[in-house]
């Protein structure tokens, strides 16, 4: 399976559950601003990632999982933040 560049967005009410699903998705992805991650997974991993998210969440949370083709990569910029957790070179601003 390959590995495609994942990027996790969320909008969560509660501190309490934002606190908890943020520190979910950094032992696994790298965050690139406050609510935005990114990680190179598979489809299997990625799909596995996000509903473990998603048993955190309550009514009234966002959770979005996006899937950047390996082509689409050429057209991605970015300035500072962190590597893409697997030390891919492209993640999106």
């Amino acid at each position: 399976m390959t590995a495609r560049l994942r990027i996790f967005v969320y909008d969560i009410v509660s501190d309490r559950r934002r606190e908890r699903v943020a520190d979910f998705l950094l032992e696994r992805a790298a965050r690139v601003q406050k609510s935005v991650y990114e990680a190179r997974l598979t489809d299997n991993i990625a799909n596995k990632l996000f509903r473990q998210a998603k048993g955190m969440l309550a009514p009234g949370d966002q959770l979005r999982m996006y899937t950047v083709p390996d082509p689409a990569l050429e057209h991605c910029r970015e300035v500072g933040g962190p590597p893409v957790r697997d030390g891919a070179r492209f993640w999106l601003v």
